[in-house]
């Protein structure tokens, strides 16, 4: 992890000098640009493992770039902002950032952040066509089973479709929007249907479990499956 490629995108000069020699200090390989469009082509160009990416930029907001790279590459994504508003941190989850960071921030807030990030995209990537156990569940996300305590547990198509979006984003939080959106598809925009769905994969999965609810409400935002117990 301590050679992680970063892509930083941040257009004040300071800023980017700053991060640069922090990030460079803690291991990381770190590469700064200032554009949006610049941000897009090297996130294809590079590949990196992470990218860092501040809202307010010249070209075009942090938003839409992070919306356009997540048309077409996983790579974990932290935003960053400089306003402490809850709706912008709530797009910046629908828009498919798996962080976000208000300034100021203590530079070493953000390289924890960034280690937890990687950590969980590492934890993650293995599961997308994986059997995923944990807790006496047994998930297996091609042959579409599940199992608690050894018992096969019946789950409709969208419970399965809904279960599999969570799993596969194991401790990031999903927002309604994005659940809404992939598991029935653009144009749902009735939370109502997500409620109904965990309600039915909750009695399903984890019952007869005390204090270990894996789905997990995000009060006003959406849901995320915890892997993890810490």
């Amino acid at each position: 992890m301590s050679e992680a490629r970063l892509l930083v995108v941040e257009d004040d000069p300071q800023m980017q000098r700053l991060l640069e020699s922090q990030l460079k200090t803690r291991g990381f390989d770190a590469h700064v640009v200032a554009t949006g469009n610049d941000a897009i082509m090297a996130a294809a160009d590079e590949n990196p493992d992470l990218i860092l990416l501040d809202i307010g930029l010249p070209d075009m907001d942090g938003l839409e770039v992070c919306k356009r790279i997540r048309d077409w590459s996983p790579v974990p994504i932290i935003l960053v902002t400089a306003a402490d508003v809850p709706q912008t941190k709530i797009n910046a989850l629908e828009y498919g950032a798996d962080d976000y960071l208000t300034k100021p921030f203590h530079t070493g807030e953000l390289v924890a952040r960034i280690r937890a990030v990687l950590r969980r995209a590492s934890a993650t990537t293995h599961a997308h066509d994986a059997v995923v156990e944990v807790d006496g569940l047994k998930i297996d996300l091609a042959e579409r089973q599940v199992w608690r305590d050894g018992d096969e547990v019946k789950l409709t198509r969208l419970e399965f479709d809904l279960l599999k979006e969570l799993v596969r984003n194991a401790d990031k939080v999903l927002t309604h929007t994005h659940l809404l959106d992939s598991v029935w598809g653009p144009g749902n925009d009735d939370v109502r249907f997500v409620h109904v769905h965990v309600c039915n994969l909750r009695r399903k999965l984890e019952r007869g479990v005390t204090g270990k609810r894996r789905i997990l409400a995000v009060q006003g935002i959406g849901y995320r499956f915890r892997m993890r117990d810490a």
